[in-house]
């Protein structure tokens, strides 16, 4: 991934479409921040999410990460700082 990407996914949410309109945060919604690995920078939506799902951290589908299309980042809940997941590995 070059620079412009890079610089094109900070500030969105995960999911979104990077031409919808919408693809910033909207307000009454709760996000976390993915930092490193393939979806870092995006903001992910966590708003419904049980506390056990928060704790559990997720398995994001990415064409970005190791494994291409169909491939998952992995992303954790940080210690200490629950509004950051950090990326802990690529799964197919």
């Amino acid at each position: 991934m070059d620079r412009d990407d890079e610089q094109l996914l900070r500030g969105r949410v995960y999911g979104q479409d990077h031409d919808d309109p919408r693809q910033g945060p909207q307000s009454g919604r709760t996000y976390v921040e993915l930092v490193g690995g393939p979806l870092d920078g995006l903001l992910l939506d966590i708003t419904g999410w049980t506390p056990a799902e928060i704790d559990t951290g997720g398995a994001l589908q990415t064409e970005l990460g190791q494994f291409g299309p169909g491939g998952r980042a992995v992303y954790d809940p940080r210690p200490g700082d629950r509004s950051r997941w950090d990326w802990s590995g690529d799964t197919p």
